[in-house]
């Protein structure tokens, strides 16, 4: 790997990490806070591409491993990453993996839309079929009650999906697909 695309995934990171400044929506029902951070996952796939998108959100997760506040709320720790936020957090970067290997596949015909569909399909539902069951297991909740619960999610995932897409599209030319493209 080159030091360039190194440098690309640090800076999703610390971009996921800046995300995590908003403050959350916390939630009566959920104990899982609305956070911007998917935002950042999203962007990570569609800008980056399936490797380095994928490596941001691994350095990422490292980050909140070894207890830097990164997460939203000033979170980190082993703790966060065993509690009720740990599926949504551990599906980030195979979102981004299938969201940064379709944008890739898309790329010399890509259109907002398409990046859009992307971000919902990847971004959005998978990150919510992956993390709603598994709260609902550590918060001893039926499968069912978690994935019901998760769809208060949707109105701000589909935004932040759109968000992606149209960031993605106005910076394409600067994006690291766009290199591998021209190669």
């Amino acid at each position: 790997m080159k030091t360039k695309e190194l440098i690309y995934a640090a800076l999703f990171a610390a971009l996921i990490a800046v995300l995590g400044m908003i403050p959350p929506l916390p939630l009566g029902f959920l104990p899982v806070p609305i956070t911007a951070q998917t935002l950042g996952v999203m962007l990570a796939g569609c800008f980056l591409g399936k490797r380095m998108g994928t490596l941001s959100l691994v350095i990422f997760i490292i980050l909140v491993a070894i207890g830097l506040p990164v997460l939203t709320g000033g979170r980190g720790g082993i703790a966060v990453l065993v509690g009720p936020s740990a599926g949504y957090i551990f599906s980030w970067p195979i979102a981004a993996c299938f969201i940064g290997w379709y944008s890739e596949k898309i790329w010399p015909k890509l259109q907002t839309w398409k990046l859009i569909a992307v971000n919902l399909i990847f971004g959005v539902m998978l990150v919510n079929l992956i993390g709603a069951p598994i709260m609902a297991l550590i918060t001893n909740t039926s499968i069912l009650t978690g994935l019901v619960g998760a769809l208060v999610f949707l109105p701000g995932d589909i935004i932040k999906a759109v968000i992606a897409a149209v960031l993605t599209m106005q910076l394409k030319a600067i994006s690291p697909i766009e290199e591998k493209a021209q190669a």
